[in-house]
């Protein structure tokens, strides 16, 4: 019988074995704990430009491209689009012109979220048209589905005051109704963020509301690079136990945008590469994978359970 020897990886001969053995292991430990298929989506935000000439050869065109292979691999997988659909101002021909060639292949499977910039054309009219039901009722930005064992929800991050309170009331009662095991939430604003724009409190009641209800992740954009942050309260306390980990995805395909000064509990960032987050949401938890246009970008993979 083989024995093993465990040491610890101090030494710098010994650093590169010690990381495969743990990758090994948290690979071990996935397949145990989340043993099932489960079903996937891509996601991300800050889309469309129509600065380039070519949709097609476009940033947007580039991650269309890689959610297009992975759909074509899984016929259950669907796409989520985290605000800032198109540029600069979310007119239709914006997404007539510049979504439709690239995001626009797999419309049928989009379960779309608006931001500012869709808003810039009044009553993110663009937006709405072109989306017609799958932006959800009533024009009003939010909605909710299930895939899997899963409930996941649309919310709007740029609605005014009397609207947002009927968001949060409706979010108040979808909660309360829901009996998945797993939830996840996505918008475009970020209640944390090491961008540009930097965190964003306008959506903090309703992170408080699905923090209570137990929800394990948000997905958010706005600024143009990729974050991944520990699981936090309303507050931006750790809370390891019953936190939502939440993602910034805005590497859709609009200009990438400086990091700024790290904020707390950011666990992974790069703003160096155009992408989409793949998550494959399993019955007791998820996996998750930042995938970049380029051939050897930076990525970013894990798995964690279900509260």
């Amino acid at each position: 019988m083989r024995k093993q020897f465990f040491l610890p990886c101090t030494l710098a001969f010994l650093l590169a074995a010690c990381q495969s053995d743990r990758q090994t292991r948290e690979q071990e430990a996935r397949a145990i704990l989340l043993p099932d298929k489960g079903v996937s989506l891509y996601a991300a935000g800050d889309i469309a430009s129509c600065k380039s000439a070519s949709p097609e050869n476009s940033g947007a065109g580039k991650t269309a491209a890689l959610i297009t292979a992975g759909l074509a691999q899984d016929k259950d997988a669907v796409v989520l689009t985290l605000g800032d659909n198109t540029y600069p101002v979310g007119l239709l021909s914006e997404f007539e012109n510049c979504y439709e060639p690239t995001w626009g292949r797999f419309k049928s499977r989009t379960y779309p979220s608006p931001g500012n910039h869709d808003y810039y054309t009044p009553y993110a009219a663009g937006y709405y048209r072109y989306f017609g039901d799958a932006a959800g009722p009533g024009r009003r930005g939010y909605y909710s589905f299930t895939r899997g064992s899963w409930h996941i929800i649309s919310l709007n991050s740029f609605l005014k005051p009397a609207e947002h309170s009927a968001q949060l009331a409706w979010l108040k009662e979808e909660l309360a109704r829901s009996t998945a095991k797993c939830t996840l939430a996505y918008w475009h604003h970020p209640l944390y963020s090491s961008g540009g724009h930097g965190n964003d409190k306008r959506m903090q009641e309703a992170w408080a509301m699905l923090h209570a209800a137990g929800a394990d992740v948000v997905l958010v954009s706005h600024d143009h690079d990729y974050e991944r942050f520990a699981p936090q309260d309303a507050e931006g306390q750790l809370d390891d136990a019953r936190g939502i980990r939440q993602f910034v995805v805005g590497t859709g395909g609009a200009e990438l945008t400086p990091l700024r000064f790290r904020r707390s509990h950011s666990e992974a960032s790069d703003n160096s590469t155009f992408g989409v987050l793949k998550l494959v949401l399993k019955e007791a938890g998820y996996e998750w994978e930042f995938i970049p246009v380029e051939k050897g970008g930076f990525t970013d993979r894990g798995a964690a359970l279900c509260h």
